[in-house]
């Protein structure tokens, strides 16, 4: 089968950074599926373990991507939610060979059925951060569902990016919070509001400042998705008393006794611990993808995707790297074929 891989970490404008490659066609074993990927995306963490990692021990090459939509090709023998002829997407597992190659095994308790609305290329910009954002609001930040406004509000720092986008749809369209949005760029501001952000501030600016000018000198929750050591003083003043702060990037350094006056709970998300510890409930993101999938096809929840990279090989992989790694992205990178 094709594949993108690398032997070593490279800078993306690296020649070996990605390489196209030829590898055995994998099987599925126990609950796993082989799937024919038709479409993936690229996310930061894409980027930050080609530049950080190489392939495990006894492997010549490393495959990367998460975010995938596809069909299944065959089960393996304990699988019983999905049969072949599936469409379906998910996010993978941060543990074993990624999605970029032509099959793909992954384990069906963190697979989805695909929105029937979307495309392949629409419906492969969301599983990652779906499931990051969702994890983030619901399970770690324990904002509840429902619309009536609660007086409680939320503040989104990054919110343009991939998990933003999903982010502020879900907080404006699931919950009755008041939703901040922060973005530092005309197009930014004006994607986020499209979101449904109550309002939009600019994180290029003190965060104090620009609450204070919304009417917002505090807020009950909040999201740092990128920059937090940078934010990190700001988000202390900007927290209420008792509010929880949940975060998704990886600060060089934080000082988690600044938050101990105000009583603030810190909470970090990772959307790959179900699958990396095989937890009790990992069959939760198998259920989360088919729920959103339910409200993107309800019209309430739209595909994040911004551009279309072309045919799935290592020339565009390494565009969108570089476009991730510049910090200026804007909703999702997608790749979708193998030409």
């Amino acid at each position: 089968m094709k594949a993108v891989g690398y032997r070593a970490p490279h800078p993306i404008d690296h020649p070996d950074a990605l390489r196209d490659i030829t590898l055995p066609d994998p099987s599925p074993t126990g609950r796993d599926l082989l799937v024919a990927v038709h479409a993936v995306s690229v996310n930061p963490v894409d980027a930050k373990v080609r530049a950080s990692s190489g392939p495990a021990e006894g492997q010549d090459d490393k495959v990367l991507g998460w975010d995938a939509c596809g069909t299944v090709r065959a089960v393996g023998p304990e699988a019983t939610l999905f049969r072949p002829g599936d469409r379906v997407w998910y996010a993978g597992s941060i543990a074993r060979p990624g999605t970029n190659s032509e099959l793909h095994v992954v384990d069906e308790r963190i697979v989805g059925h695909a929105p029937k609305s979307l495309d392949n290329a629409q419906a492969a910009a969301l599983p990652l951060t779906a499931i990051t954002a969702w994890e983030l609001l619901f399970d770690r930040l324990d904002a509840v569902q429902g619309s009536q406004p609660t007086g409680r509000s939320l503040l989104i720092i990054g919110a343009g990016g991939g998990v933003g986008s999903i982010l502020t749809q879900l907080a404006a369209r699931l919950t009755g919070l008041t939703v901040i949005a922060t973005a530092s760029r005309p197009e930014t501001r004006d994607w986020v509001h499209s979101l449904g952000a109550h309002h939009v501030i600019d994180h290029g600016q003190p965060l104090a400042a620009e609450l204070a000018r919304i009417g917002h000198p505090t807020v009950d929750l909040i999201a740092s998705l990128t920059q937090t050591d940078a934010h990190f003083g700001q988000i202390v003043q900007a927290i209420a008393p008792q509010g929880r702060l949940g975060l998704i990037d990886d600060p060089v350094a934080l000082d988690a006794t600044l938050l101990k006056r105000k009583s603030v709970s810190l909470h970090w998300e990772l959307m790959f611990t179900r699958a990396l510890f095989g937890t009790d409930d990992m069959v939760g993101q198998h259920h989360l993808l088919n729920e959103v999938a339910r409200l993107v096809d309800a019209g309430v929840l739209r595909t994040t995707l911004s551009q279309r990279l072309g045919a799935i090989n290592a020339a565009n992989l390494k565009r969108a790297h570089a476009l991730v790694e510049s910090g200026r992205a804007r909703g999702k990178l997608v790749l979708e074929g193998w030409g």
